[in-house]
C-alpha cells in the first residue's frame, strides 16, 4: 500500500515585519527614547489594532512601518522589500503602488466632491479618466457612499467624511493599509462603521490592515490587538483574550491620565 500523501496549506506569510526598530527624537539637549528595539510580524487578510496610551509611539511605529520615516536602529520588510535603506524616491514609489492611508484629520479638500477625492490619488498611477472614474465609484460604493459621490465635505457627516477617506485609500486596491487614529474624532456609531468597513476590507481583500489607536471601543473589531507601553509591544492577544484586552488597555488608559 503506498503511502498517503498529506495536502498542508501554506501557512501565510507576513507583509509587514520590524526587526529591532529602535527610534529616538532630540528636544534641545533631551533625547527622547520612542523605540525601543520593537519587533513585530503583521499578517495579511487580518485587521491589526495597535493600542495604547497617547504618547506610547503607536503613531511613529505606523510611520516607520508605512514608509514614511526611517528608524534609527534595526530594520523594516515589507512585502518582502527591505525598506531600510531605501531612497526618498524609493519610498514614495513603494507608498504610491502598495499602501492606502487613513488619518484621524480625512485629509479632504473642500473644493472637491467626495468622487474627485478618491479620484485624485489615481492620477498618478497612470489611470485614464474613465479608469478613475470608474475605480472611484466602485470604492464609494463599497463604503456605503454611492449616493453621496458628488457632494463636498461640507455636506457630509464626520463618519461620511472618513467614509470618503477610506474610498481614497481602497481605490488604489494597496496591499497595506495604514489607519492612524481614524476614530477618535468620531462619535460612536460612526467609529463602529468605520473599524467595520477597514475588518471588511482586509478580509474580503486580503489586505494587511494596521490601525493604531488608543480607543479601548475598538478591541472587539479587531483580529489582532498588540498592546504598546513606553516604545515596546508588552501584549499580543488574539480572539479569546480580548476580553482582557480590554480591561486592560482601560486601566494603562486610566494610568496615563
Amino acid at each position: 500500500m503506498s503511502p498517503q500523501t498529506l495536502s498542508l496549506t501554506p501557512r501565510p506569510q507576513p507583509t509587514l515585519e520590524a526587526h529591532l526598530v529602535s527610534k529616538s527624537f532630540v528636544s534641545g539637549i533631551v533625547r527622547i527614547q520612542v523605540l525601543s528595539q520593537l519587533s513585530i510580524s503583521i499578517m495579511p487578510g487580518e485587521l491589526t489594532l495597535i493600542a495604547g496610551p497617547s504618547g506610547c509611539g503607536k503613531s511613529t511605529l505606523l510611520s516607520i512601518l508605512s514608509g514614511l520615516q526611517h528608524c534609527d536602529e534595526g530594520r523594516v520588510v515589507a512585502l518582502g522589500q527591505d525598506l531600510t535603506g531605501a531612497s526618498l524616491r524609493e519610498l514614495e514609489r513603494f507608498r504610491l503602488q502598495h499602501t492606502g492611508f487613513v488619518f484621524q484629520g480625512f485629509n479632504l479638500f473642500p473644493a472637491l466632491t467626495a468622487r474627485e477625492q478618491v479620484e485624485l490619488p489615481l492620477k498618478y498611477l497612470g489611470l485614464s479618466r474613465a479608469q478613475m472614474r470608474s475605480k472611484a465609484l466602485a470604492a464609494l460604493a463599497e463604503v456605503g457612499l454611492s449616493n453621496r459621490a458628488e457632494l463636498r465635505p461640507s455636506a457630509l457627516s464626520g463618519g461620511e467624511k472618513q467614509r470618503v477617506a477610506i474610498a481614497r485609500a481602497l481605490a488604489k486596491e494597496p496591499q497595506l493599509l495604514f489607519a492612524d487614529e481614524p476614530t477618535s474624532a468620531l462619535d460612536a456609531v460612526s467609529g463602529q462603521t468605520v473599524i467595520d468597513i477597514l475588518h471588511r476590507i482586509a478580509r474580503d481583500h486580503g489586505t494587511t490592515a494596521l490601525c493604531v489607536s488608543h480607543d479601548p471601543r475598538l478591541i472587539r473589531h479587531a483580529d489582532r490587538v498588540l498592546a504598546m507601553e513606553d516604545g515596546v509591544i508588552d501584549r499580543d492577544w488574539r480572539g479569546s483574550g480580548f476580553d482582557n484586552a480590554h480591561d486592560d488597555l482601560l486601566a494603562l488608559k486610566d494610568s496615563h491620565s
